[in-house]
């Protein structure tokens, strides 16, 4: 312990309140923790304090520009994503009244199967980030559905899909001069978003699990696993999956950590302890987006559901210790893990398009001018006039896994107006929850009695009524919306010792609303007939016109 740090300790002792730069006091002892929540459409940074509460004004959020070069593609910049996460960084900082020094670790969540492949010596990438919603692949999963469908579905827990992360990384080998030979000679690294993140936090730290990299290159175990090329089973890097399609050079890829890691992934290099006031604080937390919404939600025990309404809507259902391999086309996932070698597991279904859908309504259709218009013009109809709508603007994914599908609007008459629209929108969120539900009851056998919700849509009323109707249980609501960030600080704070376990985070979680089911059994199994009916004129349209949407098929 240093002087400082033993004369703060000291002033911690005796109650003292000491002044920070700007006028600002804040209360010496106090602990808190830093969370980077980096999502499709943007990244947000939060503060949370020792009761896992957020900090009034601790946080900023910035969107990035969503990059579409053909039909069906879909690109990010990854600089401009680091860029945002710095200035999030120091708007938290000079905002909040914390104290740098009182940030006792940073922990990160992120968009999942995004993949980013960049040199380490300049830091700059070789291409534009390659997002999970990008289905440019489908020829790539083709192959691997006729010869390696069984062999990665046991390994890795997943179905072979565009989705994931493996055929983006073999593209951009293929596609990119020069990079396949540039990979194998160790000039560059790949990995998920959490990558790119981590390695940028801790670049130019001494402190740091791969310091050779020029940064900390870790994963943790639950988005390495959303790669298609992890074994869940072992914990590790599957050597054989790595050599199909010309191979994938194992030493550009990450070193596979726990989520809630105690020896620290590393320290924040000079860049980012820059914006904490010349701190450098441990990085020590790390898990894909949907399983921190899930940890934010203190889904600790086995059957606990949730499912989180963003860009895409995503459920999970903790298994345990067990892998549940899905007859339903639903994906085995690693949950979440504390300590080397071992993990929990989750059930997962992931719906593409959700949100997207609403922001679809907003940006294409124009239909509304601001999201939160929505609600009301749904509500201004008693239905939808007999009209479905299948958001299958990139695919449809759990429990269909069609990347083939493509939007539909269907029923319409010339009495349906944009009302009904609006409303088919959001209903047709709740029929693809169902669906996944569904398969989630008959793979496990488990009665599910609560769904609990969280993630940007589910503030609309209109929506989480309609989910509790279409289900026929209970959906509840948390007080605290961004469980994701939460969820990301508890396996840093959990590291850091700041909290002991989970039964300890678990008291902290409150719920907000509670929607109770309303609608008869009969009004709802007739609507879904329906739901069912219009999706099956939504599959496979793109194999019909292939040339439209910029691959061909075989």
């Amino acid at each position: 312990m240093t002087v400082l740090d033993k004369s703060l300790a000291l002033l911690s002792f005796t109650g003292i309140v000491l002044p920070i730069r700007g006028g600002v006091f804040t209360q010496v002892g106090e602990e808190y923790v830093m969370a980077i929540d980096q999502g499709t459409t943007g990244t947000r940074v939060a503060l949370f304090d020792e009761n896992a509460r957020p900090v009034e004004k601790a946080w900023c959020y910035r969107e990035h520009k969503q990059i579409y070069p053909k039909p069906g593609w879909v690109e990010h910049d990854p600089v401009e994503i680091w860029l945002n996460v710095k200035l999030c960084i120091k708007e938290v900082v000079e905002k909040s009244r914390v104290d740098p020094g009182r940030i006792v670790a940073i922990g990160v969540a992120n968009q999942r199967e995004t993949v980013v492949v960049w040199d380490p010596r300049t830091g700059t990438p070789v291409y534009n980030a390659i997002v999970w919603q990008d289905r440019r692949t489908a020829r790539e999963v083709e192959y691997l559905r006729s010869n390696y469908f069984e062999e990665i579905k046991r390994r890795t827990g997943l179905i072979p899909d565009s989705y994931f992360s493996s055929t983006k990384l073999w593209w951009l080998l293929d596609n990119v001069p020069g990079l396949r030979e540039k990979a194998r000679g160790g000039g560059v690294l790949a990995g998920t978003i959490d990558a790119w993140i981590i390695w940028n936090l801790t670049k130019g730290s001494r402190d740091t699990l791969t310091p050779e990299r020029g940064g900390a290159h870790v994963s943790d175990y639950s988005n390495a696993s959303r790669t298609m090329l992890f074994n869940i089973q072992r914990l590790e890097w599957d050597r054989d999956l790595l050599e199909i399609n010309g191979g994938i050079p194992i030493d550009i890829l990450p070193y596979p950590r726990p989520s809630s890691d105690r020896d620290f992934y590393g320290y924040t290099g000079p860049e980012v302890s820059g914006l904490l006031g010349g701190r450098s604080i441990p990085v020590a937390g790390d898990a894909g987006d949907q399983q921190a919404a899930l940890i934010g939600q203190a889904g600790f025990s086995e059957g606990d559901l949730k499912t989180t309404y963003g860009t895409g809507n995503f459920l999970l259902l903790n298994t345990g210790e067990r892998i549940v391999y899905s007859r339903r086309n639903l994906i085995a996932t690693v949950y979440y893990s504390t300590q080397p070698g071992k993990a929990l597991y989750a059930l997962e279904g992931s719906v593409f398009v959700t949100g997207a859908a609403i922001q679809w309504l907003r940006d294409g259709l124009k239909i509304i001018e601001v999201s939160p218009e929505v609600d009301p013009l749904a509500e201004a109809a008693p239905d939808t006039g007999g009209v479905y709508f299948v958001p299958a603007f990139t695919g449809l994914g759990a429990p269909y896994w069609d990347p083939y599908a493509r939007g539909l609007i269907i029923g319409l008459t010339r009495g349906t107006e944009r009302k009904h629209i609006a409303r088919a929108v959001l209903e047709s969120i709740a029929y693809l929850t169902r669906d996944v539900v569904e398969a989630m009851v008959e793979d496990t056998g488990l009665e599910i009695k609560l769904l609990k919700a969280d993630g940007g849509a589910s503030r609309s009323d209109f929506l989480m009524q309609f989910q509790a109707d279409i289900l026929g249980i209970p959906v509840v609501r948390p007080l605290i919306f961004e469980t994701t960030s939460l969820g990301a600080a508890f396996l840093a704070g959990l590291a850091s010792g700041l909290w002991r376990s989970e039964e300890e985070f678990s008291r902290f979680w409150r719920p907000g609303k509670i929607f109770q089911p309303r609608m008869d059994s009969d009004t709802r199994e007739r609507l879904y007939k329906g739901w069912k009916a219009a999706v099956s004129r939504a599959m496979g349209w793109a194999r019909e016109v292939p040339w439209f949407y910029g691959y061909q098929t075989t």
